[in-house]
C-alpha cells in the first residue's frame, strides 16, 4: 500500500469520527435551543394572558359592576378577557392556543378535554408543581403545551361559584345553575394552558445543522485536496525521485542524476545523505579502477 493511500485512510477516518461526534454535538444543541426557543415563545403568552386578566380584573370589572346588576356580562371575567384577547390573534396564527382548562366551568367552552383533564389533575394531586411542559401531536403537526394551575386564592370568586344560591342570578340565566359551582379556596379547578407550535424553530434548527454539516463536508474536502497536494509536492515526489536514483545506482548507473535538495526538513537531509552516499560509492569505484 502506497504512502499517500495509508496517509488518506488515516486522514479519511480522522475526518469521520471527528464529523460524526460533530454532527451528533450540534444537533443534540440546536434541537436543545429550539425547544428553549419554543418554551421561551410560550411564557411569554403566558404572561401576556396573566396581565390581560389583571387588567380585565382591575380595570374592567369595576366599570361593568353597575351594568352586571342588570345583565351579566363576561368582560368582566378575567379568564373570558384573555381568551378573547388571544382569539383575535388566532385569526392570523391559529396553531396558537391558549385556553383556560376547567374542570366544571361555568362557561361550557372552557370545559376540560381529556388531555386538557389529565393536566389539570396532575396539578390537583401535585400541589407544589407550578409548571408543566409537555409535547403533543395535533392536525397541525406536533405542538409543545405549557400549563399552570388555575387555583382558588381569593374568596371573591366563590361569590359567584360556590353555590347556586350565593351566585348573581343574572349569571344563572346566562350560563344556568348546572355547572361552575362547589369551587373552594385553594382548590385547583383548572389550568392555563398555552400551545405552540414547533415546526418553525425545529425547521430552522434542522436548516442549520444541515448547512453547518455541508460547510464542515467543504472544508474537508478543501483540505484533503490541499494536504494531498503539498504531500505529493513536499514527500511523494522526492521520495520518488530519490527511489529512481537509487534503483539506477543499484543497477550500476553511478552517472544517474545528481541529487540536491533545499531546506533544512527530514526530506532534505534524506536527500543530501543520499547524494553523499552515492559520491562516496562512485569515488570508492574509482579507486577500485585504478
Amino acid at each position: 500500500m502506497k504512502l499517500v493511500v495509508k496517509f488518506n485512510l488515516v486522514f479519511v477516518v480522522v475526518f469521520l469520527a471527528g464529523f460524526a461526534a460533530s454532527g451528533l454535538l450540534s444537533w443534540q444543541v440546536l434541537q436543545n435551543n429550539a425547544r428553549d426557543e419554543i418554551v421561551q415563545n410560550a411564557r411569554i403568552m403566558m404572561e401576556a394572558a396573566s396581565a390581560v386578566r389583571t387588567y380585565t380584573n382591575t380595570q374592567i370589572k369595576p366599570l361593568l359592576a353597575t351594568q352586571m346588576k342588570y345583565e351579566f356580562l363576561p368582560q368582566s371575567v378575567p379568564a373570558y378577557g384573555a381568551q378573547e384577547t388571544f382569539e383575535t390573534l388566532r385569526q392570523n396564527h391559529p396553531e396558537y392556543i391558549y385556553k383556560e382548562a376547567t374542570l366544571n366551568p361555568t362557561n361550557p367552552r372552557d370545559r376540560a378535554t381529556d388531555w386538557e383533564a389529565d393536566v389539570v389533575n396532575l396539578f390537583r394531586n401535585v400541589a407544589d408543581r407550578p409548571e408543566l411542559i409537555g409535547m403533543r401531536d395535533t392536525p397541525q403537526g406536533e405542538s409543545l403545551y405549557l400549563a399552570r394551575p388555575i387555583r382558588i386564592k381569593s374568596p371573591g370568586c366563590l361569590q359567584c361559584h360556590s353555590t347556586v344560591d350565593a351566585a348573581p342570578k343574572t349569571m344563572i340565566a346566562r350560563y344556568g345553575n348546572a355547572n361552575g359551582f362547589g369551587w373552594q379556596l385553594d382548590e385547583v379547578i383548572g389550568a392555563q394552558i398555552v400551545s405552540v407550535p414547533t415546526s418553525v424553530p425545529f425547521e430552522r434548527a434542522k436548516q442549520t445543522f444541515v448547512l453547518f454539516m455541508g460547510s464542515l463536508a467543504g472544508v474537508f474536502a478543501f483540505i484533503f485536496i490541499a494536504l494531498n497536494l503539498l504531500l505529493n509536492a513536499l514527500v511523494i515526489r522526492p521520495v520518488n525521485r530519490l527511489a529512481r536514483v537509487a534503483d539506477e545506482v543499484s543497477l550500476g548507473n553511478l552517472e544517474a542524476g545528481e541529487l540536491e535538495a533545499d531546506g533544512h526538513d527530514e526530506i532534505a537531509q534524506l536527500t543530501q545523505a543520499f547524494g553523499r552516499m552515492k559520491k562516496s560509492l562512485v569515488q570508492a569505484f574509482r579507486m577500485i579502477e585504478e
